[in-house]
């Protein structure tokens, strides 16, 4: 009876065993580790360089005539400038192991402080006076002599007059349009 059974089950299924292919592989269609291959036309020949000068690539193997970088050895080595004093030997050097001195990049260094819209919006209350001493009590702007700058990020819902050394003009605007004024500092 049994076996009666088995002859009219379709072929492949799970009691019968498929003579076709090896006992316990997976099915065919579906993607596993063993199957798997890169898309077509994704992976490509390596390049066979020096095998004669019909392959396109022989003789000097896509390296040049002369010089240093068709020599057996040469580098591309980041910063390089042909021989020429690179910029980080160039430029100056002052005193210090490690100051910020030591490399001067003086014009990619902020001269400023930022403080943004919303840190005066959490920690000052309506009609407060901020002023560069009044943003030190509140853990803002607590760089000793380097001038404060009002920026733009976060929104500000009530009146302040803020005296600073700098403001963006988006900082300008939304503390206008909440009623409160800006008066810019010298020094």
């Amino acid at each position: 009876m049994a076996d009666a059974e088995n002859e009219n089950r379709p072929r492949g299924s799970a009691s019968v065993p498929n003579p076709s292919r090896p006992r316990g592989s997976a099915n065919p269609s579906r993607i596993g580790l063993h199957n798997l291959k890169p898309a077509k036309g994704s992976t490509h020949r390596r390049k066979r360089v020096g095998r004669g000068e019909g392959s396109g690539m022989g003789k000097t193997s896509g390296r040049g005539q002369k010089g240093a970088g068709s020599r057996s050895g040469a580098k591309d080595r980041s910063g390089f400038e042909g021989g020429q004093n690179p910029i980080q030997v160039r430029m100056r050097k002052l005193r210090g192991p490690h100051m910020k001195k030591s490399m001067p990049f003086e014009n990619f260094r902020t001269a400023t402080q930022p403080v943004n819209l919303e840190d005066l919006e959490s920690r000052f209350d309506a009609n407060a006076e901020v002023t560069p001493d009044a943003l030190k009590g509140v853990g803002l702007a607590t760089r000793r002599d380097v001038p404060v700058k009002i920026l733009g990020r976060g929104e500000i819902s009530k009146p302040l007059t803020i005296h600073a050394h700098g403001i963006s003009a988006s900082a300008r605007e939304k503390i206008e349009a909440a009623g409160g004024t800006v008066s810019l500092l010298e020094g």
